[in-house]
């Protein structure tokens, strides 16, 4: 009878609090954490209600760029090459550089960016067609992001993309020691979270919020029951309770498979929809950042299987050139392991400013 009325309860809740919270379109991203940081991987899918077209670029050292293409911008070289997953040929997604810091760029509908406020404002604006890049660029560890966040400001400049969607969204980094520092934005100012603990983010409510909901659930014991729903609270919960829940001693096979399982819990099955809610949509593609290995794994959802780029056997110093996989390419569903030799010389992507 008590586990009867705990579970009543539980289901009750569970609908108050996912009513309560503003409906976000579906991303989960989960961080595995090895013994003594022998093996971290980070997971990721991305759902949406259309196939978002994605190319993967490789971009070596040394490359200058500019953070818009005119006004107050910033502009850098290149101190790291990385790999980078880009929607509609015009801006990043995520991605991981070659010292093991991978970025994700999740939907998060609460988020309120800071914007210049008038002509005046010498403010330097960030495109997000370019932000993920700016990040991986520059910086190895999480530590050395939070110190150039805590010591400069910039304003946010983004585009609307499949049919006028904001993009509003909030970003994690992990580097090699397993370290995560979660950027969120709130009423126009930047809140920063960082700790080896913040192994889960989905979509909104955002993080103070989304860990009072999964304490709730903490009560509840995933044991006894865990939310079932394609929502961004019950993914991040179910996410929360496995990978905390998963041997941290494997080898990276089963590391590997225990984190697809998890993602797979995570995911929107392929074609699903909820009626007048499109923007909780069929899972579009997954990837896997190894951080140790420096491996970087992605499957399309209408993949056989999965395909990786191996950064440690690339050229990445500077004068090497871009590098492109064009999954819009025929023969693309075959894509499956190494596809290193599928990458192609190329053009810089054009930023959608």
């Amino acid at each position: 009878m008590k586990l009867k009325k705990l579970l009543g309860t539980a289901l009750i809740a569970s609908a108050a609090l996912t009513m309560a919270a503003p409906e976000g379109n579906a991303c989960s991203r989960v961080v595995y954490l090895g013994d003594n940081n022998d093996i971290i991987l980070v997971g990721r899918t991305l759902d949406w209600r259309t196939p978002i077209p994605t190319n993967i670029y490789v971009y070596p050292q040394g490359m200058k760029k500019q953070s818009m293409p005119s006004g107050p911008m910033l502009k850098w070289t290149s101190r790291y090459g990385s790999v980078l997953a880009v929607g509609y040929d015009g801006g990043v997604t995520e991605g991981m550089n070659e010292a093991g810091l991978v970025m994700n760029g999740l939907f998060c509908k609460g988020s309120v960016y800071k914007e210049a406020v008038g002509p005046d404002d010498n403010t330097p604006v960030m495109s997000l067609a370019v932000l993920v890049s700016y990040f991986l660029d520059n910086f190895t560890t999480v530590d050395e992001a939070e110190a150039w966040l805590k010591a400069n400001e910039f304003n946010i400049f983004g585009k609307t993309f499949d049919g006028g969607t904001v993009s509003l969204l909030h970003w994690a980094l992990t580097d090699r020691t397993g370290n995560t520092l979660l950027l969120e934005y709130d009423g126009g100012d930047l809140r920063l979270f960082k700790g080896r603990d913040l192994q889960v983010l989905t979509n909104d409510p955002q993080h103070e919020a989304m860990e009072a909901i999964n304490n709730y659930w903490k009560g509840v014991n995933g044991v006894n029951m865990l939310p079932g729903t394609v929502r961004s609270a019950d993914r991040y919960v179910r996410a929360s309770f496995f990978i905390h829940h998963v041997p941290t001693n494997f080898e990276y096979p089963e590391a590997f498979a225990a984190l697809n399982s998890i993602m797979g819990t995570v995911s929107v099955p392929y074609g699903y929809e909820i009626e007048g809610e499109p923007n909780v949509s069929s899972t579009q593609w997954t990837s896997f950042a190894d951080l140790t290995g420096g491996k970087y794994y992605f499957r399309f959802a209408n993949n056989q299987g999965a395909f990786y780029i191996d950064l440690g056997r690339l050229r990445l110093n500077p004068g090497a050139p871009v590098l492109k996989l064009d999954t819009s390419a025929p023969g693309r569903l075959e894509f499956f392991g190494d596809v290193n030799s599928h990458l192609k010389k190329s053009e810089p992507f054009t930023p959608m400013w």
